[in-house]
């Protein structure tokens, strides 16, 4: 008998990606296959698909792909707390294709009110664990710096809590888009020490008592240690992929700040934000249906990369859709 085939993306060299037929993996102890409908696009793959040094081509099938969703379709031995036809997000590594395997506790069932809607689960996961993280209060003043996918959630996520929220972003479109996800403010992105003083202005001089960097570079690390107040919180949710970063140590010092880096590592944590993140969405606390602004299918996957990485006026966030 003929085993059956499916297809995955394999990135070959930088800025290259190929679809293969591969066989359908098989569960082992305790593991899910999924049927993907479709895969969100993460910006944490820009790196590896630009060709660092340290990237070796070609990846294994799949990879780079870690925000899937779809239909549980085989259960291994010791599965108990997930079934066959059973909709889920995942967890797993290898999503850029059609089917994927994870541990049972790395999948989190959707219910039947999210039937069809796509949900990327683990950006959805890292918005409530980021969130969670912040310790944002009713009254405070939050600052968040760069409006994507991931500011926009944290922008409401915020402002429902009671904050008012001051946005930072460098595009029109993303400045609108914090102010339909809840900003009292925003700010454009330009220069230093303009948005230093216009947020000084804003908060009589007292600075944020919370400050989310949401972008992963240099200038935006160093404009958050300058907006957060004595005594504050820095919340690093950026993602800091290309190499060291220097710090203000005086100025943290001297105002007291406690600095998070809210990346979780502990796959229970992800789990965990996963959920609540699908709790959080049929509460109706947030909808990031309008974040998902391109969709793409698998033998496009390069296009999404490199939109990923351009950003033109207007992009969010970038699904493959699988089915």
């Amino acid at each position: 008998m003929t085993s059956p085939v499916m297809r995955a993306a394999v990135v070959t060299a930088p800025g290259r990606v190929e679809l293969v037929h591969i066989p359908v993996p098989s569960t082992g102890v305790g593991q899910v296959r999924v049927r993907l409908e479709g895969c969100g696009v993460c910006a944490s793959n820009l790196a590896p698909w630009a060709g660092p040094d340290w990237m070796r081509f070609p990846t294994a099938p799949g990879a780079l792909g870690h925000e899937g969703w779809g239909i549980v379709d085989e259960v291994g031995e010791g599965v108990d707390a997930i079934r066959i036809g059973q909709r889920v997000a995942t967890l797993s590594h290898n999503s850029y294709a059609e089917f994927d395997v994870a541990e049972q506790s790395a999948v989190v069932p959707l219910p039947d009110a999210l039937a069809r809607a796509p949900f990327p689960g683990e950006p959805l996961g890292c918005a409530m664990n980021i969130f969670l993280r912040s310790e944002i209060l009713p009254g405070q003043t939050v600052c968040i710096i760069g409006i994507g996918f991931l500011g926009a959630l944290l922008t409401r996520l915020a402002s429902e809590a009671g904050a008012r929220v001051i946005a930072i972003s460098r595009r029109d479109s993303s400045l609108a888009l914090a102010r339909r996800f809840g900003a009292t403010e925003t700010i454009r992105m330009d220069e230093h020490f303009h948005i230093i003083d216009t947020v000084n202005a804003l908060t009589g001089g007292h600075l944020c008592e919370r400050v989310i960097e949401a972008v992963g570079k240099q200038w935006p690390l160093d404009l958050a240690g300058e907006l957060t107040a004595e005594r504050g919180r820095l919340i690093l949710a950026g993602y800091h992929q290309d190499g060291p970063r220097q710090v203000n140590m005086q100025l943290w010092n001297w105002r007291g700040l406690d600095v998070v880096n809210a990346h979780e590592r502990d796959p229970t944590s992800y789990a965990d934000g996963t959920a609540r993140a699908v709790d959080a969405v049929v509460a109706g606390r947030f909808d990031p249906s309008p974040l998902y602004t391109h969709d793409f299918p698998l033998d496009r996957l390069g296009e999404a990369l490199d939109m990923t990485r351009d950003h033109p006026e207007g992009f969010v966030k970038a699904l493959i859709r699988l089915s």
